[in-house]
This record gives C-alpha cells, sequence and structure tokens, in this order.
C-alpha cells in the first residue's frame, strides 16, 4: 500500500485540483491560502492531480494547471503526484478494508435508489461478490465532529445524513473520498486548506481515515467567489479560465478577496513573497461565500 511520506510534526500542505476543466479564480483563491498558509508556517506545500475520475478529463485542462502554477510562481515541494498512476495503491486499500469486513459489494442503481439522499444499506448483508459491482464503505450510528479553521465546529451523523458511503464506483472509477484520504496520509499531508463546497465531505474522510487508522488532519474551509448569478465558480458553470497574462492583477484580486493586505503589482515571485510575509488566516472572512465577485 506504500508508506507515508515521513513522520514529522512539520506542517505539511497541499493544493489539488482535478482537470476537469481549465482553472478559474475560485481555484486561484484555494492555491493562494493553501500557499500562503503553508509558507507562512515554514512547511511544505505539495500539488497534487486529482485525476482519478478518468471519463470527466477535460482535454488540455491539465496542462492549463501546470502552466497556471509556472505562470503564478508558485515554490512546490516535491514532485507533482498524479492519482490516475496510483490507481493499484487505491485498490489495495480497498482489499485491506475488504478483509477487515467494513466493506461490501452494492448492486444498486441511481434508478433503483431514485431520489433518496440517504442509502439505506440495502446490499449491506446480501454478500454480493466484488467484481463489476460499486464498494461501499459500513457508516456507524456516531456523531462525527471536527473543528474547523474558519467555519467552526462541524458535526454529523453518517449513518442518519448519508449512509454507507461509495469508494469504488460501478464502472471502475476510484470515488474522491477514496484517493483524497489514501494521498493525504502517503504524502504524510497535515492540514488540509480547500474551497468550503468540499466541507461536508470531511466527516467521510475523516470516518474512512479512522478505519484506516490514519491520523485526523486539520482543516481549514475557504468561503467560496461567487459569480454575477450567485453560484460559485465552478467548471460546470462556464467560470472563465485564468488569464496566465494577468497573473499579477489576479493574484492581486486573490489576495484582496481573502480579506489580506494590499501589495504593489510585482512579479508574482516576489508578490507572493510579501503576501506571505503579510499572511493572516484570521483575516480570511468567515463565511461559506465570499462578498467579493469576480465576473
Amino acid at each position: 500500500m506504500g508508506e507515508p511520506f515521513s513522520p514529522s510534526s512539520q506542517y505539511i500542505g497541499r493544493f489539488a485540483p482535478s482537470p476537469t476543466g481549465p482553472l478559474h479564480f475560485g481555484s486561484l483563491i484555494t492555491a493562494v491560502a493553501s500557499y500562503c498558509e503553508a509558507k507562512s508556517q515554514h512547511g511544505q506545500w505539495l500539488v497534487r492531480i486529482e485525476d482519478t475520475d478518468i471519463p470527466r478529463i477535460y482535454p488540455n485542462s491539465e496542462c492549463h494547471i501546470l502552466d497556471c502554477l509556472d505562470a503564478f510562481e508558485f515554490e512546490i515541494d516535491g514532485d507533482i503526484l498524479f492519482q490516475k498512476d496510483r490507481l493499484d495503491i487505491y485498490h489495495q486499500v480497498i482489499h485491506t478494508l475488504q478483509q477487515q469486513g467494513l466493506v461490501y459489494a452494492c448492486q444498486c442503481t441511481r434508478k433503483m435508489l431514485g431520489s433518496n439522499a440517504i442509502y439505506a444499506g440495502h446490499c449491506r448483508h446480501l454478500n454480493l461478490g466484488f467484481a463489476n459491482q460499486a464498494i461501499r464503505l459500513k457508516v456507524e450510528d456516531q456523531l462525527i465532529c471536527f473543528h474547523d479553521q474558519l467555519q467552526g465546529l462541524q458535526c454529523s451523523n453518517l449513518q442518519h445524513d448519508l449512509g454507507d458511503f461509495v469508494l469504488l464506483r460501478r464502472d471502475g472509477i476510484i470515488n474522491y473520498q477514496l484517493a483524497v484520504v489514501v494521498d493525504d496520509y502517503l504524502q504524510g499531508i497535515t492540514h488540509v486548506v480547500r474551497g468550503a463546497d468540499l466541507l461536508d465531505n470531511t466527516q467521510r474522510q475523516i470516518w474512512l481515515g479512522q478505519c484506516l487508522k490514519y491520523p485526523q488532519l486539520n482543516y481549514m474551509h475557504l468561503p467560496l467567489a461567487m459569480n454575477e448569478h450567485g453560484q460559485k465558480l465552478s467548471k460546470q458553470n462556464m467560470a472563465e479560465a485564468l488569464d496566465v497574462k494577468q497573473a499579477p492583477q489576479l493574484l492581486a484580486h486573490a489576495l484582496s478577496a481573502l480579506g489580506q493586505p494590499s501589495i504593489e503589482l510585482n512579479s508574482p515571485h516576489l508578490m507572493l513573497k510579501q503576501a506571505v510575509a503579510a499572511w493572516d488566516f484570521k483575516a480570511i472572512p468567515q463565511q461559506l461565500t465570499l462578498d467579493a465577485i469576480y465576473r
């Protein structure tokens, strides 16, 4: 299954975009916040491309991500990790969970489940073979809580709110929840800074980490940048791709949206150094969406 990056008390953060479309301003806010938080703690900042959902990979988006990282002159610690190269590791983890009786095969389709938001465990006791089936992780009737650095105390009872959830899809695609937990552990990640749209994923990831006996991480979920229609900036909402030719201006705008002190336009490298030196996460708006709208 592999070994974690290294047991260390050092801050290790990461930026983990998915190549399902080009990076947009919301992505930049996450990159800048995760970078400045890690570097201000004299920690490491890793980059991971979360590309397990192969059918949803958008042509050339991976190249755009890498071009943006270069154009904004982020200092990346270590090699960039690509999840599509690590599928065997995820399958090994599923095998380990299977041996422990923590997962089961599920034959339910979306049509069978209908609009039910909570999985009622239809297949939990059927002992189906794992081949060509979805694989679900068992959850228990207990409250899972964590304290988010920005959003405060967050609690959920997965059995009541979600039910057993999928780690491997029926079409063979590794689910995000599994890949992110495994890679955060193996890369030695200690702190996760990401958008608030992923806030409700966190209890699932904590539960899976507990099942695998991984250490619990620290979380900071950032408020989301919105478009003029009140929708979060996203690839699904056709958010405008970052223009690398405007890197200094976009960087300044991202820092402003994060409530940070204004800095003079310069090369992105020098701007980021200034931003790290002045970084104060307590200045980030403690809300789920940003008042500053990028058009």
